[in-house]
């Protein structure tokens, strides 16, 4: 965990439009605040990823996610509650909630609730943010603080130490309403 004058550091690099890495459940993780047009596509810049693939959303608690699931199906919602938190990612409807910065070319956003405990202090201290692996585009996802450094070269605003989960693989992603899985765990 970390202290709380670390953590109002990090909030400030965050709302300030700045792009951090963090552990996650399994890699390293690349996150910066989803609203913030300039900050996601610098992201997408250091990872050389099109912004047409969309990115993943993580908080620390389903209630960050509210505005975009208040009017879900109730066993749609139930089922998102039953397998959160946890390293399950689903592409929920976003209904035009959310940029197209965030959602690509798709109808439906990828969003996690994580059991990472340092991942849930800083969206508990930021708001949802964006996690998409720490690795530029056709590269392994980095599994230390070390390659994170050796892949960004000082690009980023803040590294945010931590270990990693217990997860040897990154989340599972399946369609909300189909129950289809996109990328194995």
């Amino acid at each position: 965990m970390l202290a709380d004058w670390r953590l109002g550091q990090i909030r400030r690099v965050i709302h300030s439009g700045g792009v951090i890495a963090y552990p996650t459940e399994a890699v390293w993780g690349l996150g910066c605040h989803p609203l913030d047009a300039e900050a996601v596509q610098r992201l997408l810049w250091l990872k050389h990823r099109p912004m047409e693939k969309g990115l993943i959303l993580v908080a620390a608690e389903i209630q960050q996610f509210d505005f975009l699931l208040w009017d879900l199906p109730q066993a749609q919602f139930a089922k998102l509650q039953l397998s959160w938190p946890g390293p399950n990612t689903w592409l929920v409807p976003h209904q035009g909630r959310l940029p197209h910065w965030i959602t690509g070319n798709h109808a439906t956003v990828a969003l996690r609730v994580s059991a990472h405990p340092l991942v849930r202090q800083l969206c508990s201290a930021c708001g949802p943010l964006v996690s998409t692996s720490a690795n530029p585009a056709g590269r392994p996802a980095a599994r230390t603080r070390l390659r994170v450094e050796q892949y960004f070269h000082g690009q980023l605003d803040a590294i945010v130490g931590g270990s990693l989960g217990p997860q040897r693989n990154p989340s599972i992603i399946r369609d909300l309403q189909t129950d289809t899985v996109i990328r194995p765990a």
